[in-house]
């Protein structure tokens, strides 16, 4: 194995996911991280949460979540509800519209390989960290905001 074998295979790791992307996009119309805040809508108590809620699961800026729920609430995935009690305060909650949007898109990339690493022992999860982590630092990545594609998800078995 030389150094080439590794980037090859990183490069597979990338195309991956660049194509799982732009499929999802083009047979759903919605990106990855618009799939994640339905997802995650989807598991919440009335299928609604602030949206300081989705900010803090998806691990994004204010103004990114602002414009991923824009753009959802645009296509009649989510709305906006006023709070019971805070008017000032509003509930992004699913629609029946995102729900079924839901149970039909794929099991993503992402929520296969959390499952398989979720079943990995503790010593192979943390050599397989180290790993990431050096390739991370050799690539001079550390600073790169990724929070996407690892947001955590809800661990089941594999169907």
């Amino acid at each position: 194995m030389n150094y080439l074998d590794i980037l090859i295979k990183l490069r597979k790791v990338i195309r991956s996911i660049n194509l799982e992307s732009k499929k999802i996009e083009k047979k759903y119309g919605i990106s990855i991280p618009q799939l994640l805040v339905l997802q995650f809508l989807s598991k919440q108590q009335d299928f609604k949460a602030k949206s300081s809620d989705i900010k803090s699961f998806i691990h994004l800026n204010a103004s990114t979540v602002s414009g991923i729920i824009r753009r959802l609430e645009g296509k009649g995935l989510v709305a906006r509800l006023p709070a019971p009690l805070d008017r000032r305060a509003t509930f992004i909650t699913l629609t029946a519209k995102g729900a079924q949007l839901l149970e039909e898109s794929p099991t993503t990339l992402q929520e296969k390989l959390s499952n398989r690493l979720f079943k990995l022992e503790e010593t192979q999860k943390r050599e397989l960290y180290e790993n990431i982590d050096l390739l991370v630092a050799l690539m001079e990545v550390e600073d790169i905001d990724a929070s996407p594609i690892v947001a955590s998800i809800n661990f089941q078995e594999e169907e």
